[in-house]
């Protein structure tokens, strides 16, 4: 994929990401406070992960199989590459993967204030499916609850 931010390669998330990754949920504050080791899980192939990479990393998709279904856990990109296509790619990958399973949908949590988040989300097929009182900490916040559907119909 090429766009504003160069040449884009998606790949699995591997142990050498983990720092990187962690520089990328820094600065992004809206996400999901994950650990080294939570990352490092991933890595190991405890959940599915993967990166946006050009000459450094530019985003990152965590998500796992859910009773059949795709739950995204966490999910970034870097505040100056947004709005250059690697998030709907991640998204993509994450979504493909799905697919290998039948994953008839998608679900994630979004903070209630994160508007551009939710307007991403709504643009590629997510709507609003509930809300989760108090749900993130640092601050204190609800969450909305997000699906989109995988199926072909």
């Amino acid at each position: 994929m090429e766009g504003t931010y160069g040449i884009l390669s998606i790949r699995s998330m591997e142990a050498r990401d983990v720092p990187a990754v962690m520089s990328i949920q820094s600065a992004c504050p809206e996400i999901a406070r994950w650990t080294v080791p939570d990352y490092a899980r991933v890595a190991q192939g405890d959940m599915a992960g993967w990166v946006a990479q050009k000459h450094e990393l530019a985003g990152f998709i965590v998500a796992r199989r859910a009773a059949g279904d795709l739950e995204i856990l966490n999910f970034a990109v870097r505040p100056e590459a947004r709005r250059s296509g690697i998030g709907a790619a991640l998204l993509r990958a994450a979504t493909a993967w799905g697919s290998t399973f039948s994953a008839e949908k998608t679900f994630l949590e979004v903070r209630i204030s994160n508007l551009a988040a939710i307007r991403f989300y709504e643009r590629n097929g997510f709507g609003v499916t509930g809300r989760r009182p108090c749900y993130y900490s640092a601050p204190i916040e609800d969450a909305l609850v997000l699906t989109a559907s995988l199926r072909v119909d």
